[in-house]
């Protein structure tokens, strides 16, 4: 079981890293709020992993520290909560905003990150509400190095909230209404976009 991985970052999107480890490149899924924190690619990073074994796949989910780890641990132990719908949720939240939601009993707010309903908003406050109070979240770290201003900035922002579950034509409406400055990095044109596809 795979419990940490130390490499090179080969190749990085908003959604997974290629790490290289020795010369072997493992591919590992990650939510946005590892994403911001990495560096850019060729950079030395070293995951949290989580090993989530099926019987058609292995996936492997980092985090950059322990804490996301645990949360997500946390989050796939909850009843109709998944590793890919895990993953959403701590790309839709960072970690510190999404363990006040869940103590707070905000379901509206969790309610609107995708794959997720009352029901099931209800079930994690319940569940976790007071796991919540005992892990004693922080506040993530900075975001690591600036990506080029291209045309690709908003394809690979596009791309990672089709993935986590958000229709491309209200993706495309969102990204509509951002005025997008020429040196703009995936990191902050993915929360800027967030930011209205929570409202």
């Amino acid at each position: 079981m795979i419990a940490l991985l130390t490499g090179k970052i080969a190749y990085k999107a908003p959604d997974y890293v290629i790490l290289d480890v020795n010369g072997v490149g493992y591919h590992v899924f990650i939510p946005f709020s590892t994403y911001y924190a990495l560096p850019a690619e060729g950079g030395a990073a070293t995951l949290q992993i989580h090993t989530s074994v099926k019987e058609d796949a292995i996936n492997l989910y980092g985090f950059r520290t322990l804490q996301e780890k645990e949360l997500f641990q946390l989050l796939i132990g909850v009843s109709g909560v998944g590793p890919k719908l895990a993953n959403g949720i701590l790309s839709n939240s960072e970690p510190a905003e999404l363990a006040d939601s869940l103590v707070n009993g905000n379901l509206a707010r969790l309610s609107a990150i995708p794959g997720i309903g009352k029901k099931t908003a209800e079930r994690l406050v319940l569940e976790l509400k007071e796991k919540m109070k005992k892990l004693g979240m922080a506040h993530p770290a900075p975001g690591g190095a600036a990506l080029p201003a291209k045309q690709e900035v908003r394809e690979d922002v596009l791309s990672a909230l089709i993935n986590l579950g958000y229709k491309e034509s209200v993706v495309q409406k969102a990204l509509a209404e951002l005025k997008v400055p020429e040196d703009t990095t995936v990191e902050a044109l993915l929360k800027q976009a967030l930011k209205i596809l929570m409202k």
